[in-house]
């Protein structure tokens, strides 16, 4: 908790704001394995999420009481994730963190470096195994059965490529920001 953040509200209503806060944490924490991260970060997110101002390390491992390893480990992997990212503060010696504000950034950032990554390991694969399927064919022309299964084959893969090739465009859509005049970011709840 901040300091001063609960200055001059009364007693029951922190406990009503921090009761509201934490089913949001716990419910942050339990759906962040759609990124690929743990329960204990997606915790760590969630109490950075209330913060009006950038926190360092040591404020989240009072905050969490879990070890600073532990703390520096989950502030690594949401700054990779780019959920959330360090700023600059005046005579701040540590490094200060602060939750990326714009969440439709956050999943087109998410999304493109894991879907990309992806994409770009299946081609490779599909392109390689393409290229040993052609060699087969032309190697067996004379033979009908090799000739059959191979034409098949080679069939899914180029049909696989069309949809990575699809999926690339769908990244580069979320990277221009183009996907937000598809699907326009809702401005009001």
């Amino acid at each position: 908790m901040q300091k001063n953040e609960f200055e001059s509200i009364s007693d029951d209503l922190q406990q009503s704001i921090l009761k509201s806060r934490q089913r949001v944490i716990e419910s942050i924490g339990k759906n962040i394995d759609v990124y690929g991260v743990t329960l204990s970060i997606g915790h760590l997110y969630g109490n950075m999420f209330f913060r009006s101002e950038p926190v360092t390390l040591d404020e989240m491992v009072d905050t969490m009481g879990l070890s600073k390893t532990s703390i520096s480990t989950g502030m690594r992997t949401l700054t990779d994730l780019k959920m959330i990212h360090k700023v600059w503060g005046k005579g701040v010696r540590k490094d200060l963190y602060e939750v990326e504000s714009d969440w439709y950034q956050t999943f087109a950032d998410f999304f493109t470096i894991k879907w990309r990554k992806s994409v770009e390991m299946n081609i490779q694969s599909l392109q390689k195994s393409r290229k040993e399927m052609l060699a087969l064919l032309a190697a067996h022309q004379e033979e009908e059965a090799p000739q059959k299964l191979l034409t098949a084959d080679l069939a899914k893969i180029e049909s696989a490529l069309e949809y990575y090739e699809w999926l690339n465009r769908l990244i580069d859509a979320l990277e221009s920001g183009e996907i937000f005049e598809i699907v326009p970011k809702t401005t009001k709840i």
